[in-house]
């Protein structure tokens, strides 16, 4: 099983910098950002903080670490033309000496398409051009030329060179509805999504029926998921964060309580595990919360 940090992009970059070079000195497997353009006051991003963008901060990423594994989570596809987005992927991709993980998904948050005038379609419309999408970057990325004459993206004959240095780009789709696994299902080679091992386990099996209907071999699919991580020792902190989590997917508890969390993780097939440094504090606490779980927890399930 990997691990990896998720960096939030609400902190000044040398933040950012400083903990994924951290984690790819003590052992960590991969580092991931997500694409939002501001917060949406949910608890995991206040809305009007300093926001960094993600495919800038990645490509410095690429150039400042060399052995770590980096993605998103998400691109958002109704802000991120696919065509141009190949070309993003294929020159990071070259960037990091072959280390990029393509992470993409549909696009879900309000209130920065409303500031920034961004179209936000219904959801069977966002997802019939999603698809489309996962085509265009699937062939931009592999074949030589490209042509895709869908109803919302248009490309014809396409180049796009020079190609990943990876022969094979993976692409990761973030998602969890019925719907979107269908999609997982015909596209993607890693799939991700907030949860714990029940909600796992359960969509799991139902990307495992929609692989079936395509003749898709789902264990070629790897599966990631991340939650909310408290480091505490003291029981009543550990229950008033869970309470407080708006349902997000959350972990609270000692380092063995981690543990266990993993562990039922691994036992639904999960390959990999992405603790977001949100709730784990700042500076050298937020560091030293990262090596217990490094240190601690992971040797257990390499």
């Amino acid at each position: 099983m990997r691990f990896s940090v998720w960096p939030g992009l609400q902190q000044p970059w040398a933040a950012v910098l400083d903990e994924v070079q951290h984690a790819e000195a003590t052992g960590w497997d991969g580092a991931y950002v997500a694409d939002h353009f501001m917060g949406d006051g949910t608890g995991l991003g206040v809305v009007d903080a300093p926001t960094l963008e993600a495919t800038a901060a990645l490509a410095a990423l690429a150039a400042s670490t060399t052995r770590l594994r980096l993605g998103t989570l998400v691109l958002g596809n109704t802000y991120r033309h696919p065509a141009v987005l190949a070309k993003w992927a294929a020159t990071v991709d070259h960037v990091s000496g072959g280390r990029l993980l393509l992470g993409i998904g549909a696009g879900w948050q309000e209130n920065e398409h409303e500031q920034y005038g961004i179209e936000l379609p219904p959801p069977g419309p966002r997802l019939e051009r999603f698809e489309e999408a996962c085509r265009v970057l699937r062939g931009m990325l592999r074949d030589g030329r490209t042509t895709v004459q869908g109803a919302h993206y248009r490309v014809t004959d396409a180049l796009a060179e020079p190609k990943p240095v990876q022969d094979h780009l993976p692409l990761l789709i973030g998602g969890k509805g019925d719907r979107m696994m269908g999609i997982v299902a015909r596209h993607a080679d890693e799939w991700n999504m907030w949860g714990l091992a029940d909600v796992i386990a359960e969509r799991s099996a139902l990307l495992e029926r929609r692989c079936e209907a395509l003749g898709r071999d789902a264990s070629t699919i790897a599966r990631s998921a991340q939650a909310l991580v408290l480091l505490t020792d003291d029981r009543s902190a550990a229950e008033t964060f869970l309470a407080g989590t708006g349902g997000r997917a959350a972990i609270a508890g000692t380092v063995d309580q981690v543990a266990d969390a993993v562990a039922a993780w691994q036992e639904v097939g999960l390959d990999e595990v992405i603790i977001p440094d949100f709730t784990l504090g700042s500076g050298t606490r937020r560091l030293e919360r990262l090596d217990a779980i490094i240190e601690q927890v992971s040797p257990n399930f390499r």
